[in-house]
């Protein structure tokens, strides 16, 4: 059985964990309303998509791990083009697996997929 304080070490450290890992996802979504175009930039219709998708929610795992991993090296270069950049590909492949010659799903976390 665990002491109390091995427990309460545990809760603190995944408490510290959960914070860290909000920040940087809140980071990711500055550096995806930065880096993507807005839905009134032409084409239209491309950009608006590209939000409804890339908006729909998710873990963020990818890119948030990339931040992370840039936290613990020294650099001068910004990480977030690249955080993006890895949301954006995820993004795209759950768009392509939904199509209809895949599999032709309506609902993506509980939103109409792109397509439909």
């Amino acid at each position: 059985m665990l002491d109390s304080s091995k427990n309460n070490h545990h809760h603190h450290f995944r408490m510290e964990f959960k914070e860290k890992l909000q920040a940087l996802a809140n980071q990711l979504e500055d550096g995806i309303d930065h880096y993507l175009p807005p839905i009134s930039t032409r084409p239209a219709h491309i950009h608006e998509a590209m939000q409804y998708s890339i908006k729909a929610g998710g873990k963020r795992i990818r890119p948030v791990l990339t931040l992370a991993t840039h936290a613990l090296f020294e650099s001068d270069i910004d990480p977030m083009p690249a955080a993006v950049a890895i949301e954006c590909i995820h993004t795209y492949s759950l768009i392509h697996d939904d199509l209809p010659a895949l599999d032709n799903s309506d609902l993506r976390r509980g939103k109409p997929t792109s397509h439909k």
